[in-house]
């Protein structure tokens, strides 16, 4: 096997992977960014409705970081570690005009200063924004940032596939090179789990199809906890049929959803905040409505932009009206843009602190969504996440500098490890014949959305664990038609597949164990918060077929847990 020596090893070229890559190499350090896609086609690029700040001067005279990490803490319905969430707030303004200088070109307002409106479970608008294309404007400028370097080297459509330890470090990762297949190992000192999320195990996702659970799972395999694995986002305007994300960046300007009787339903669901509320209870809100007769055949609500006008809505929602055009046959200027709740974002990931570090294995870092500091606790707030990637990719570079810095190198060879992932990626796929890898995918992502999504109960997550263990054991007798050696697709999809199955055996075990409704892990069968029991983080480890649980405490700083109402 041929290897490459850095410095650092970042798995994922997203927000987060490439300001912890500018940081590190800013320092004088060398790094490698990992990606199965070309940077600018990371899924960063999907976020569309803008990124929260607090800038001092540019925002709500009423607004302050208190407020904003108030919000989030409340919008995680109290499973936020505060000292993350306070974090968040403080460095948002400082994330924002670094952006700015290095080039994104935020909309403004009248008086020159940056655009806000407002989002989800927000007590003060404070979303800055680019139309409704800001992850791709921003990820754009920190390519072009990090790229400049020259000290980064950036091997895209390559696929990680397992991280190498040894008893209490990092040592490296097994890529393989898509174009040939040829694996590689990247022996570092330090390695950067930014991955991105998971979506492709839903039956419906605003995800991209590269949104596979690739870092989670290859953290699971080297023995390292997920925090927080049950909690899963599900956003609430998914666009009917396609699942194509419409922004909450419409309802933060004005957007109203209605049912099939023509009534603005969130009034029974959230008077106060109405069709602005948390994205939890406006997702179980819509699948009320239609579960009790009142969505539109085929199942799904209406979003309404029309009154905003042809002008404002081709300006700053210019997204949404192309994809509602060109995918469902409706003129948003007229007409109901027809929406339904599908899968969106992971809260849970590779356990690590609010410098990024993981406590399992020493020079293993996580950051973005692969990660869980925890800042978004059981629900995600709206444009929180873009400021997430920033921030804690920020800090999770300097803490891998910090660490670079007092490294020692460690005397044990480790290439026999890395020879033996080589195998496994091809154990998974050497059969000739018996399950094709689409038919236990297409199980996987039905099991997963009926049983695992928006409303959970015991049996559903039984028969979920029950159905997931089997396609574990069907995996053995899976095989792929291409043989060859040249971009084979389907040999990648198979290892993604392995990836998603271990990480919906977690979720679905984990989900069974929390006895307790929070946030977006609503119980039908326990549908209240249970801070004695269950205010504290779950810790999941997987062996075998087995998913071990421990629990972490949630950091408390002086926000004390309230009734979550809007």
């Amino acid at each position: 096997m041929e290897k490459l020596s850095y410095d650092a090893v970042i798995i994922g070229a997203g927000l987060a992977g490439l300001m912890a890559a500018h940081e590190i190499s800013k320092a004088g350090y060398s790094a490698a960014v990992i990606s199965k896609v070309f940077p600018t086609r990371s899924h960063s690029a999907a976020a569309e409705g803008g990124i929260a700040a607090y800038v001092n001067g540019n925002s709500d005279p009423n607004d302050s970081p208190d407020y904003m990490a108030y919000d989030t803490i409340k919008g995680g319905d109290y499973l936020v570690d505060q000292d993350a969430a306070e974090l968040l707030a403080y460095k948002s303004g400082e994330i924002v005009e670094l952006l700015e200088k290095w080039g994104a070109l935020f909309n403004r307002q009248p008086d020159g200063r940056i655009a806000l409106r407002y989002f989800g479970g927000q007590t003060y608008p404070r979303t800055r924004f680019v139309g409704d294309k800001t992850g791709m404007a921003l990820l754009h400028t920190l390519y072009e940032r990090t790229s400049g370097s020259g000290k980064v080297d950036f091997y895209f459509e390559w696929f990680a596939w397992e991280l190498i330890r040894d008893e209490s470090r990092v040592r490296g990762v097994v890529a393989f090179d898509m174009r040939n297949m040829v694996p590689f190992f990247f022996k570092a000192k330090a390695v950067v789990i930014a991955a991105g999320g998971m979506g492709m195990l839903y039956r419906h996702t605003t995800n991209s199809y590269i949104g596979t659970g690739d870092g989670y799972a290859m953290a699971l395999r080297a023995r390292v906890a997920l925090k927080d694995p049950e909690f899963v986002q599900f956003h609430p305007t998914a666009l009917y049929p396609s699942d194509i994300l419409i922004s909450e960046a419409a309802r933060g300007e004005g957007a109203v959803l209605k049912n099939a009787k023509g009534e603005r339903f969130m009034t029974r669901y959230a008077p106060k905040k109405l069709d602005l509320a948390p994205r939890d209870i406006v997702s179980r809100a819509i699948i009320t409505e239609i579960k009790e007769g009142r969505g539109f055949p085929g199942g799904y609500v209406g979003l309404d932009i029309s009154h905003l006008g042809e002008e404002y809505i081709k300006e700053r929602l210019a997204l949404a009206y192309e994809a509602a055009k060109t995918f469902s046959g409706v003129d948003a200027t007229k007409e109901l843009i027809p929406i339904r709740p599908a899968h969106h974002y992971y809260m849970g990931g590779i356990d690590v602190d609010i410098t990024g570090k993981n406590p399992d294995v020493i020079g293993l870092f996580a950051a973005g969504e692969a990660a869980c500091v925890s800042v978004h606790g059981a629900n995600r707030l709206g444009s929180n996440s873009l400021l997430e990637t920033l921030v804690f990719g920020r800090e999770t570079g300097n803490e891998v500098v910090k660490f670079l810095q007092s490294f020692t190198e460690p005397s044990s060879d480790i290439d026999k490890e890395a020879e033996k992932a080589e195998q496994s990626a091809y154990d998974i796929v050497k059969k000739e014949s018996g399950v094709h890898f689409g038919d236990i995918l297409e199980k996987l992502r039905d099991y997963m959305w009926e049983f695992v999504g928006i409303y959970r109960d015991e049996n559903g997550l039984k028969n979920a664990v029950s159905e997931i263990l089997k396609l574990r054991e069907q995996m053995k007798n899976m095989y792929v038609l291409d043989k060859s050696k040249v971009y084979n697709t389907e040999f990648y999809n198979a290892l993604e597949l392995k990836n998603m199955i271990d990480l919906g055996l977690v979720i679905a075990s984990t989900a069974l164990n929390r006895k307790e409704s929070r946030g977006a892990h609503y119980r039908t069968d326990y549908p209240k918060r249970d801070d004695q029991n269950w205010l504290k983080h779950t810790i999941a480890y997987l062996s075998g077929n087995t998913v071990e649980i421990t629990y972490k405490p949630v950091k408390m700083t002086k926000w004390k847990p309230e009734e979550r109402v809007y």
